[in-house]
């Protein structure tokens, strides 16, 4: 079902019900649009309905699918890792480096702890050896973050500052539900120069992981 719910500044705002995760929720592209208008929020927006075992499914499901395609990236030839390929970040390497950079950024953020590097394009690690075991390490951390935080504690607020430093806040489930988003976004590049590269990493899909 596709309820479009109007056409404001040039963005379309639609509602669409999808069953993932074990189940309905409702997503929208633009609930601030819709909440202008007078629509219940709960009612139609999929981050509302997202709920702490999604997030925490999401977290495993992180963990799982980094650690495949590490294994794939520890497995092929330094030149190829390192070749620069066109993505916004260089190469698998420079990529790699930049996602673990933003988690521990938005890590920090979430639990006061951990440093970062003021630059989103830093290079954390040049050894991918070290990079795979703080990766690892991150990802459990992620987990461990997640499971430990309550239904009540998603609708909560969270203020904090950007990279240039101006002042921001939004809800938990919104952020988390970026974070979730943003390794996708990059895993797929990932998984993309891999792929160019001529390694066949092991399936990420969702209903691959084990139980």
């Amino acid at each position: 079902m596709l309820k479009f719910l109007s056409i404001s500044g040039g963005r379309i705002n639609a509602a669409v019900t999808l069953r993932a995760f074990g189940g309905p929720f409702m997503y929208t592209a633009n609930c601030r649009a819709a909440l202008d208008q007078g629509w219940n929020r709960p009612s139609f927006c999929g981050i509302c309905l997202m709920t702490l075992e999604n997030f925490r499914q999401l977290a495993d499901y992180n963990h799982w699918a980094n650690r495949r395609l590490y294994a794939a990236a520890l497995a092929m030839p330094d030149e190829l890792y390192r070749r620069t390929t066109g993505v916004f970040f260089g190469s698998l390497h420079g990529t790699l480096n930049h996602l673990l950079l933003t988690d521990r950024v938005w890590l920090k953020r979430l639990t006061g702890e951990g440093e970062h590097p003021s630059r989103l394009d830093a290079i954390l690690f040049e050894d991918r050896n070290e990079l795979t075991r703080a990766r690892m390490a991150e990802d459990a951390r992620l987990v461990r973050v997640i499971g430990g935080y309550s239904e009540a504690d998603l609708a909560g607020s969270l203020s904090y500052q950007t990279m240039s430093g101006a002042p921001q806040q939004q809800m938990l489930k919104d952020i988390l539900l970026h974070l979730f988003n943003h390794q996708t976004h990059h895993r797929g590049q990932v998984h993309c120069m891999l792929t160019q590269a001529g390694e066949r990493p092991s399936d990420t899909d969702l209903p691959f992981m084990p139980e």
